[in-house]
């Protein structure tokens, strides 16, 4: 079994894949979400665009509680930092998250224009702040949270909710929305005929558009605008999870101090603007399923790029920079993450084999014809 050491860093490497799984996956349904009232103009397109999203979203979304789970098991002072620091904006997430499968379960219940019109905008605005808020919560990384530890190491939150709203955390939920859009927009112009397809790639040449200058306006922003954080005692890898024990200093561009030492890192944001820019440059071209993997591809290396940048932080504190948790001081036991290891050893192969084998069953069109045939029959 690895050190304690490897053990930490194979569990930031591992948090990525989660998060980068769920951002890949469940990413392009509430991309959807988020643009289907729009693209959708009658009650048959609007049925064709949540019929190619429904049968998926679900074991999606098992990418953001693996996550959640990862993230409280290894790193247990983390899961308590951010939960009470992002509270409300927690709250608002969980609530909009809440509400899409209410909403796909009763949009079709009632035969009224008007109760699937009020369905239908609960998943549209669900879809649009979840999206946001993924990309808030980030940006708050960068800027740093309101928070300090105590004596006894518990998290004391002392900012508020729209302490939250820097504009730095408002530019990355701009990313994150127009980069999730642009995934969705690329799913549905693969996944159901026109004309919704083709309005769907239109909508995910603009958002692709959009992720490009958010995302570089953002990068420039971290250079040159915002103090980024660096540990300045020495790092003991193998030390117990005290992060009272480091010195942190901080200072403008810190964050690009991973990159400054090893530059060949500097591929993950290159591959997020070929990513991005493969997508528009496919979908006029009218193939929509490499615009869709390109635009996957812009979405994990935008994620990797972050999580280069932060590391070793996993949350920064605003307040009393020595308080900041890192992978190094953070962490649960090295017994804890060894048997983790063995779990996700097993279920994470399979996860990754249920997921492959379900898109494989669902792959081909949504159509029109379908749609009214289903409707007919029930």
């Amino acid at each position: 079994m690895p050190d304690y050491e490897a053990l930490r860093l194979i569990w930031w490497l591992l948090l990525g894949v989660l998060l980068i799984g769920f951002a890949v996956t469940d990413g392009f349904d509430l991309g959807v979400a988020a643009i289907f009232r729009f693209v959708g103009r009658s009650h048959d397109e609007r049925d064709a665009l949540i019929e190619s999203i429904e049968p998926v979203w679900e074991g999606n979304q098992v990418w953001l509680v693996l996550g959640a789970g990862a993230a409280f098991a290894a790193w247990p002072m983390l899961y308590a930092a951010a939960f009470s620091s992002f509270y409300f904006a927690m709250f608002l997430l969980l609530a909009a998250l809440i509400v899409r499968p209410v909403g796909f379960a009763f949009r079709g219940k009632v035969d009224d224009r008007k109760w699937r019109a009020v369905w239908d905008w609960v998943l549209c605005v669900a879809g649009l702040v979840s999206s946001f808020l993924f990309g808030v919560a980030f940006g708050n990384l960068f800027v740093g949270v309101a928070y300090h530890l105590d004596a006894l190491s518990r998290p004391v939150f002392t900012g508020g909710f729209f302490s939250l709203l820097h504009p730095f955390a408002l530019l990355c939920g701009a990313v994150s929305l127009s980069m999730l859009v642009m995934h969705g927009a690329s799913y549905a112009a693969m996944k159901v005929e026109a004309p919704m397809g083709v309005r769907a790639a239109r909508i995910g040449r603009i958002a692709a558009l959009v992720v490009l200058a958010a995302f570089t306006v953002a990068g420039l922003w971290v250079a040159t605008g915002i103090e980024g954080l660096r540990i300045t005692s020495v790092i003991d890898g193998n030390g117990p999870s005290d992060p009272l024990r480091k010195v942190v200093a901080a200072s403008t561009g810190a964050w690009l101090d991973n990159y400054r030492a090893h530059p060949g890192l500097w591929l993950a944001p290159l591959i997020a603007y070929a990513g991005a820019l493969g997508a528009v440059f496919a979908s006029r071209a009218q193939a929509y399923r490499l615009a869709f993997i390109a635009s996957g591809i812009a979405i994990a290396a935008i994620v990797l790029t972050a999580g280069i940048g932060l590391f070793p932080f996993l949350l920064p504190s605003a307040t009393d920079h020595a308080s900041s948790l890192t992978v190094w001081d953070a962490s649960s036991s090295r017994l804890t993450l060894s048997i983790m290891l063995i779990a996700v050893a097993i279920f994470l192969p399979l996860i990754l084999l249920y997921t492959t084998w379900v898109f494989r069953v669902l792959r081909g069109q949504v159509t029109l014809a379908h749609v009214r045939e289903q409707r007919d029959h029930y």
